[in-house]
């Protein structure tokens, strides 16, 4: 049943809310296909690159992170369903300029996804036709903006079939890779595992190159936290979320661990055949007809379904953040049909302007990529101190229970800090932490200053983060418009 146009959202305030929309099969698909995009299919090989078959260990470590992360979040999801999802949460639980920081700086890292996942969809398909990729770049932003614009079933409805695609293609080529492991694929040049040792060693660069491969792992993962914000707008949240906190731990171990250790047990970690991408290096060396073509598509299907979630997620980190007064009002507006259409427009806009400026001013576009490079393990950082405050002070957690706390969330926070220490020690990633770490001091001071501001007022925010989390649907905080 939707929920009328005029009741409140779980985000809190009046006015049009957004409508439960979303079935849980798309739900359960968006949890599914949250975590698998280019990165996977092509970035992976990256990885592989700087830490041989050593790279099991960078995504394994990387895949324990998640989950840990999302166990978190799941517990806080659960027992509050919201569309700003950990903004929300931060706000309550820490304070309002935690909520501001950590909502605008997800929204900026979104933002940047949509000109990234276009760019690249441009390029497969400048390459199949000769049309100019910033064509093709701007037509998919186009009509998956205006999808996302009449409803948010359109969004589920797109999203599903896009990662039931991409789920097909990595099963498949699961089957394929441990059919060729065993040598009983015929035709296949590769077999074995014998990679895993003879070119060097398992760890041909040493603990170090593990380390390096960690980021570039911990990166591929992001998305995995959508499916708290899109079920928001399901008809049984709770429900939903606890579905996919569950799911997470074989999801990342099949498709990602999976997917890894076929290609360092084929491909020689060192092999140029790499640079292509690792699918297509192991589907290459399998000897299958057409494994450019096949990869062209799957890339397509990938960072069309990328952009997708870009476009619903930043849209919905607007809107919530406007219900809050931290954004726009104009964000918080919401169609008949339940969807904040501003937020859409001007998410999407902004990101047009990032594909423009990538054509036209590619090194400003550089640094505006480098300004998100650790806004993910931001979150994960936010998401686990949140979690620790919540629980320490709030009532005892639902369905969802964060395991061994606090130690595990402990542990998860110094781990966080330890990667962030390796961005600043490795030189190829020092100006993605510096300039994310700008971005979030302003984001940080900017909130603390609102904060203070309206310290004096009576602020349903206050209040809401001193109570236990309200249930899906009932409002968590009053309408802070007037701010």
């Amino acid at each position: 049943m939707h929920r009328p146009p005029n009741a409140p959202t779980p985000s809190g305030g009046a006015g049009p809310a957004l409508t439960q929309g979303l079935k849980g099969r798309q739900i359960t698909m968006i949890s599914i296909g949250g975590v698998i995009g280019a990165g996977l299919f092509v970035g992976s090989s990256t990885a592989v690159a700087a830490a041989g078959p050593a790279v099991l260990i960078s995504f394994l470590l990387a895949a324990v992170l998640v989950v840990l992360v999302m166990q978190m979040l799941g517990e806080m999801a659960v027992a509050s369903p919201d569309t700003g999802s950990f903004s929300t949460y931060a706000d309550r639980a820490l304070g309002r300029w935690a909520g501001f920081s950590i909502g605008w700086l997800y929204w900026w890292f979104y933002i940047l996804v949509i000109p990234i996942e276009a760019i690249a969809a441009g390029e497969v398909v400048a390459g199949l036709t000769s049309v100019p990729g910033w064509i093709p770049a701007l037509v998919m932003i186009a009509l998956l903006a205006g999808s996302n614009l009449l409803a948010v079933r359109n969004y589920g409805e797109f999203e599903y079939w896009f990662a039931l695609l991409k789920v097909v293609a990595i099963v498949a080529f699961l089957v394929l890779g441990c059919l060729a492991v065993l040598g009983v694929l015929p035709g296949s040049d590769a077999h074995g595992v014998s990679h895993l040792w003879s070119d060097g060693g398992f760890a041909p660069k040493g603990g170090v190159a593990v380390l390096a491969g960690l980021l570039t792992a911990m990166f591929s993962f992001q998305g995995s936290e959508i499916v708290t914000i899109a079920a928001a707008e399901s008809e049984e949240p709770r429900k939903n979320i606890r579905k996919a906190v569950r799911a997470v731990v074989w999801r990342l171990g099949l498709f990602y661990v999976g997917s890894i250790f076929v290609v360092v047990s084929l491909v020689p970690w060192n092999s140029d055949d790499l640079a292509a991408g690792s699918y297509q290096a192991v589907l290459d060396r399998m000897n299958i007809p057409g494994a450019g073509r096949i990869m062209d598509v799957v890339l397509v299907v990938a960072v069309s379904s990328c952009l997708n979630s870009a476009i619903y997620t930043a849209s919905r980190m607007a809107f919530s953040l406007a219900r809050r007064g931290d954004a726009p009002a104009a964000f918080a507006a919401a169609s008949a049909s339940g969807v904040p259409r501003n937020a859409v427009v001007a998410s999407t806009v902004i990101g047009v302007v990032a594909v423009i400026a990538n054509y036209l001013l590619p090194g400003v576009f550089t640094y505006l990529i480098a300004s998100s490079g650790a806004i993910a393990l931001m979150m994960y950082m936010v998401i686990a101190i949140t979690q620790y405050a919540t629980r320490r002070k709030g009532p005892e957690p639902g369905e969802v229970r964060m395991w061994a706390f606090p130690y595990l969330t402990i542990a998860t926070i110094v781990f966080i800090a330890g990667v962030l220490v390796l961005m600043a020690v490795l030189p190829g990633h020092r100006l993605e932490l510096w300039l994310s770490l700008a971005l979030a001091a302003v984001l940080v001071a900017v909130g603390a200053v609102r904060q203070r501001r309206d310290s004096g007022r009576p602020s349903a925010g206050a209040s809401a983060r001193g109570k236990a989390p309200a249930a899906a649907g009932s409002p968590a905080r009053a309408d802070t418009s007037s701010r």
